[in-house]
C-alpha cells in the first residue's frame, strides 16, 4: 500500500472518491472524525513544545548576546518572507473546496499549478531581499542573515502541498507533518548552536528542506486521489480568486510586520538583546497559540465546507461555541500562570533570561485574549472576505510599531509586552464589531430565504 492509498483510506471507507467529512454518516463516521481531532491535537501541540524546545535549546547554548543575534536573524527572515510572499494558500482552501462541492476538478488542477508557480516567485523575491540585507548589514549578522535568505525557498511549496491534505481533511496529516519539521528544526538547532549563531541557522535550513519534501510528497498522494481531469481555465472566477490573493497576501505582509518588525524595531532602540529576551516573553503566547492551533485547523477546514454548502449559522454557532469554552477556560489559567511566571522562565531559560519574566506576564494577558479570538484567522477565509484581516491587523500594527518604539526605549522588552497588549485589545475592540455586523448579515440573509 503506497503513501496515496494510506491517505485515501477514509474515503475508501465510506465508498467515495469525494473529500471532506459530509459523506461520512453513523458512528463509524463519528469515531473516524474524533480519531483525526485528536491525532491532529497530538501533532500539534507536540510541534509547538519540539519548537519551544528548539528556542531553550538555542538561548542556553548561544547565550544572551549570541541568542539576541538568533532571534534577530530569525525575525528578519521571517518578515521578509510574509512580505514579499504571495499568500495564495488561503484562497486554494476556499476555492478548493468550492472546486471539490462542484466536482469541478479541471478547474482545482489549474488552481493548483497557478499557486505552485505564484509560491516559488514570491520565494524568489524574498531570497534576493534577504542576501541584499544581508550584504548591507555589516558584523555578526552578516553571514547569518545570507544563510536564511535561502530559508523562502526552501520551504516555499510546503504550504501549498499542506492545502491539498487540508481539501481531503486530512488535518491529522497536516498536523503529523507539522510536528516532524519542528522535530527537524530541533535536531537542527541542536547539533548547530553548539558551533554559534551560523551553524544554527544552518541548522534549520538542513532540516527545514526534508520536511519540505516529506510534505510534498504527502500532498501530491493527497492530490492524486482526487478524480483526474485536464487542467480548465479558472474562466470566471479569475478576478476573484486574484483579488482574494492580493487581500490575503496584504494582510499576511500585516501581520508580519506586526509579529516580525516588532522585535527588529525593539533591537533598534534597545539592542539585540533585549530582542532574545522579548522572545522568551513571548512564551506565553506561543504556547497558548499552540493550545487553540488544532481547533483552528479544524476550524478553518469544516467551516469552510460548510460555508460553501450553504451552512452559515452553523458556522458561526461554531464560533460563539469556540468563544465561551475558551474564554472560560482563561479565567481559570491566566492567575496560576501569572502567579507562576518567573519561576516558569527560570526553570526553563536559566536565571540569566529572568529579565524577561515581568514582559512574559504581560504578554500572558494579551495572549489569553488572542486565544479567545482565535478564530479570526480563519473566519476571513471560510466567508471569502479576507480584507477583514487587513482591517484588523492593519489597525492591531498600527497601535503596535509606534508603541514599540516608544515603550521599547524607555522599558526594553518590558516595554515591548505592554505595547502588543495594547495593539492586542485594539484588535479584540474591532473584531467584536465586526462579528455583530456579519451576525447580522446572515440573519438577514436567512430570513429573507425563510420568506421566499
Amino acid at each position: 500500500m503506497d503513501l496515496g492509498d494510506r491517505l485515501g483510506d477514509d474515503d475508501q471507507a465510506r465508498g467515495t472518491r469525494g473529500s471532506g467529512d459530509e459523506g461520512q454518516g453513523g458512528d463509524a463516521g463519528g469515531r473516524a472524525r474524533l480519531r483525526r481531532r485528536a491525532a491532529t491535537a497530538a501533532g500539534l501541540y507536540a510541534s509547538v513544545a519540539l519548537g519551544l524546545l528548539a528556542s531553550v535549546v538555542a538561548a542556553r547554548q548561544l547565550g544572551r548576546h549570541d541568542f539576541g543575534l538568533y532571534a534577530t536573524v530569525v525575525a528578519a527572515a521571517g518578515l521578509f518572507e510574509s512580505l514579499l510572499d504571495l499568500t495564495v494558500e488561503e484562497s486554494l482552501t476556499k476555492f478548493g473546496f468550492r472546486y471539490v462541492a462542484a466536482s469541478d476538478w479541471g478547474r482545482l488542477r489549474r488552481l493548483f499549478g497557478v499557486a505552485v508557480a505564484f509560491k516559488a516567485l514570491g520565494a524568489l523575491f524574498a531570497l534576493v531581499a534577504l542576501a541584499a540585507t544581508a550584504f548591507v548589514v555589516h558584523g555578526d549578522l552578516r553571514a547569518p542573515l545570507l544563510a536564511a535568505a535561502f530559508l523562502p525557498l526552501v520551504q516555499t511549496q510546503e504550504d501549498v502541498a499542506a492545502t491539498a491534505l487540508l481539501l481531503r481533511s486530512r488535518y491529522d496529516v497536516r498536523a503529523a507533518f507539522l510536528a516532524l519539521s519542528m522535530g527537524l528544526r530541533l535536531a537542527g538547532v541542536a547539533v548547530g548552536a553548539r558551533y554559534g549563531v551560523l551553524e544554527a541557522v544552518l541548522g534549520i535550513l538542513a532540516a527545514q528542506a526534508v520536511a519540505t519534501a516529506a510534505v510534498v510528497l504527502a500532498g501530491a498522494a493527497a492530490f492524486r486521489r482526487f478524480p483526474s481531469a485536464p487542467a480548465q481555465p479558472l474562466g470566471a472566477d479569475r478576478a476573484a480568486i486574484r483579488a482574494f490573493v492580493a487581500q490575503s497576501s496584504i494582510a499576511t505582509g500585516v501581520v508580519s510586520l506586526r509579529q516580525m518588525l516588532a522585535p527588529l524595531l525593539l533591537g533598534l532602540v534597545s539592542g539585540t538583546t533585549q530582542v532574545g529576551l522579548f522572545r522568551i516573553a513571548q512564551a506565553p503566547q506561543s504556547g497558548l497559540t499552540a493550545a487553540s492551533a488544532p481547533v483552528r485547523l479544524i476550524l478553518l477546514t469544516e467551516q469552510t465546507r460548510d460555508w460553501e454548502h450553504g451552512r452559515e449559522r452553523t458556522v458561526l454557532a461554531g464560533v460563539r461555541r469556540y468563544s465561551v469554552v475558551s474564554a472560560a477556560l482563561m479565567l481559570a489559567l491566566v492567575p496560576v500562570f501569572y502567579w507562576a511566571m518567573p519561576d516558569l522562565v527560570r526553570l526553563v531559560f536559566g536565571r540569566e533570561y529572568l529579565d524577561a519574566a515581568t514582559g512574559a506576564r504581560v504578554i500572558l494577558f494579551a495572549a489569553a485574549l488572542q486565544l479567545v479570538y482565535g478564530w479570526s484567522k480563519s473566519l476571513p477565509v471560510t466567508i471569502g472576505r479576507p480584507k477583514l484581516r487587513i482591517w484588523a491587523h492593519g489597525a492591531e500594527t498600527a497601535t503596535l510599531l509606534p508603541l514599540v518604539l516608544l515603550l521599547g526605549w524607555q522599558w526594553g522588552v518590558t516595554g515591548a509586552a505592554v505595547a502588543l497588549l495594547a495593539s492586542t485589545g485594539v484588535f479584540v475592540a474591532l473584531w467584536s464589531v465586526l462579528l455583530v455586523r456579519l451576525r447580522g448579515e446572515v440573519a438577514s440573509r436567512s430570513t429573507v430565504a425563510a420568506a421566499s
